[in-house]
């Protein structure tokens, strides 16, 4: 049996721009990527804790600690909104018992 566990999850991250007119994706600047150890291109669920939007999308990297939802992600939140940006990972039972997620809180 696979399972999908959760791999790694920002919690807690603002939004600090929005592009409607961008190619559709979140940009994570390259500080906060290295923390949740997320890649570029990793596709990711965002939770909006401000409006109770769910989505995914992968990642750009960006710089700094910046959040920017891009393309049709603009639509759902807003500068300043809080999110939580999580990846998950098939593993089989075994691995998941003893897998620890990287959790970063804000």
């Amino acid at each position: 049996m696979m399972l999908f566990m959760l791999r790694a999850k920002l919690h807690n991250v603002k939004v600090t721009d929005k592009k409607l007119y961008y190619n559709g994706s979140i940009t994570i600047g390259e500080e906060l990527l290295k923390k949740a150890g997320f890649l570029e291109g990793e596709k990711v669920e965002i939770y909006n804790m401000n409006n109770g939007k769910r989505f995914s999308t992968y990642v750009i990297k960006g710089r700094g600690s910046e959040i920017v939802l891009n393309g049709a992600a603009a639509r759902m939140g807003e500068i300043g909104d809080a999110l939580i940006i999580a990846s998950y990972a098939l593993m089989t039972e075994k691995e998941a018992k003893r897998h620890k997620p990287k959790v970063v809180k804000f």
